[in-house]
């Protein structure tokens, strides 16, 4: 359903039966009345900036006296919220956007819980980006549990094993379910497989020659393939920290091109990048 639509004879069925679902504000007005058409700009406006929060319907108390009549409106402007078919809630005459605002955070879902729930749809297509997107804003908004469960399994499914793990971490023991369960198996199971052969054989290597630089960033590199970026970047920003251009610039280089692949909204490579930047200047 759109975000603002007029409600009239032929729409109201649609509309009300829409409120079972979710939040309708209903608001009278009529050109006669300047207060009135003051009122439904702003309301336009706020519905508007929270797409999705709840729908405005707009009834023109000059052409649908029928409606205005069905909802006993004696004066316009008058607002109503209409939920499950009925009103709960509504005031009379002009008031500012503050003040509606309060009204409606009565009886509307928070704006971190409408990003959660349109991440959770974008996770069934598999578009992690988006959703990933939702769920940064949402949990800083709100870095509650219910958040981070969601989070936690985006990350996984996006192969982000040391931040999945963080969001794990910061789960309460009261918030700890099944679903809880199935990450922390899902995170065990990625990170065993993340720690092939190769990367141990690398480890040892760099343990034995902890100046060789070659087989550091072989390491490095491995670790970037498995997805355990974390490492990778501690490890080479060690040397890179005395010589920014150690290794003839290949390790700038290859420090570089791993941010490049984590992305510009990537939490960890905006933190890596700002380190490199405090080096360069």
């Amino acid at each position: 359903m759109e975000t603002v639509l007029d409600l009239t004879k032929e729409n109201i069925q649609q509309v009300v039966d829409a409120s079972a679902e979710q939040v309708v504000v209903l608001c009278f007005w009529s050109n006669q009345s300047p207060e009135s058409i003051t009122l439904s700009q702003t309301l336009i406006s706020m519905a508007q900036k929270q797409a999705g929060r709840f729908v405005l319907a707009k009834i023109d108390c000059d052409s649908e006296m029928e409606i205005a009549n069905y909802f006993q409106i004696q004066n316009v402007p008058t607002t109503l919220v209409l939920s499950e078919g009925k009103p709960i809630d509504g005031f009379a005459g002009l008031q500012d956007e503050r003040q509606i605002t309060e009204m409606l955070d009565k009886h509307l879902p928070a704006q971190w819980q409408l990003k959660l729930n349109q991440a959770k749809a974008l996770l069934v297509d598999e578009d992690f980006k988006a959703a990933l997107h939702l769920l940064r804003d949402a949990y800083s908004e709100s870095p509650n549990a219910e958040i981070a469960l969601v989070y936690a399994d985006a990350e996984l499914m996006a192969g982000d094993l040391t931040l999945a793990g963080e969001l794990l971490d910061s789960v309460g023991l009261a918030d700890q379910d099944s679903y809880y369960q199935t990450l922390k198996a899902k995170l065990a199971l990625a990170l065993d497989a993340a720690d092939t052969p190769e990367i141990r054989q690398l480890q040892q290597a760099c343990d034995i020659e902890p100046d060789n630089i070659s087989i550091l960033l072989d390491l490095v590199k491995a670790l970037h393939q498995a997805k355990r970026d974390e490492e990778a970047l501690a490890l080479l920003f060690a040397p890179l920290s005395k010589d920014i251009s150690i290794e003839n610039g290949d390790a700038k280089k290859l420090f570089l091109e791993i941010l490049t692949a984590l992305g510009q909204g990537n939490q960890l490579a905006n933190q890596y990048r700002r380190k490199l930047y405090s080096l360069l200047y």
